[in-house]
């Protein structure tokens, strides 16, 4: 069956638990879950299981929902301004609590109960969940928030994209279209214009791409896709095609 998964990540966690209190840390971490868990509640998802500070979820399954990769990528966006507000908290900042990595793709997968007599649970298994789970980590290199794959993003309407890259992850033979999901009331359509002509140019392999985003970079200099394409075009890479060496 076609579902749309989920996955995020919490950056430092392992740090985090290290070097923090656990009884100040843990009721932390608990808060923060529960903000989570809740959103996508919010929005008719469901929670596969956290694994420390991760969440997996996905949308379609059991009940159908013709609009799960609509309704996956609005609950990322809302998890990504819930996170946001959550790591400004005082009790977040008191144990350095890190960002949060989304990422969303949507495919076929088995979906049911797996186990045996003693203990089941019911997950979703197949190559769709192992690529939401790699568009995770791929905003660790980015600089992102939250990585969408092209499959996902051709199923919504009025959500806001902007291209990152063609990306060969890790084990793989194709290529999958990688795109950041942007939060409304942070879209500078300014921004957004001059992000596309400057992505375009490099797609075609246009010589002027470097020069684009670099102007660009002068405009936006913490903008963190155009600083990661400013500086693998000043390595001598080209087009858009990126092969991923680590997971």
């Amino acid at each position: 069956m076609e579902i749309t998964c989920v996955f995020t990540d919490l950056a430092g966690f392992t740090s985090l638990m290290e070097g923090a209190d656990l009884d100040q840390g843990l009721p932390v971490l608990n808060d923060y879950l529960d903000g989570m868990c809740r959103i996508v509640r919010q929005h008719k998802g469901t929670i596969d299981k956290i694994v420390g500070d991760a969440l997996h979820v996905f949308f379609g399954a059991p009940l159908a929902q013709p609009d799960h990769a609509q309704r996956a990528v609005t609950a990322a966006l809302a998890m990504d301004n819930y996170a946001r507000c959550f790591v400004t908290s005082d009790a977040a900042q008191a144990v350095s609590f890190g960002g949060t990595r989304i990422g969303v793709h949507t495919g076929s997968a088995v979906v049911g109960n797996f186990g045996g007599e003693a203990f089941f649970d019911y997950t979703a298994h197949g190559d769709t969940v192992n690529t939401a789970a790699r568009m995770e980590s791929v905003n660790r290199h980015f600089g992102t928030s939250i990585c969408v794959t092209g499959a996902t993003v051709e199923h919504c309407d009025d959500i806001s994209f902007r291209p990152m890259a063609s990306l060969r992850l890790k084990g793989k033979t194709q290529h999958v279209k990688a795109f950041e999901a942007l939060i409304p009331d942070q879209l500078d359509p300014a921004l957004q214009s001059a992000y596309l002509s400057a992505y375009k140019k490099m797609a075609s392999g246009d010589p002027q791409a470097q020069t684009a985003f670099e102007a660009l970079k002068q405009q936006y200099p913490e903008d963190p896709l155009t600083c990661f394409h400013v500086e693998r075009l000043a390595a001598g890479s080209h087009g858009e095609e990126i092969i991923m060496t680590k997971k």
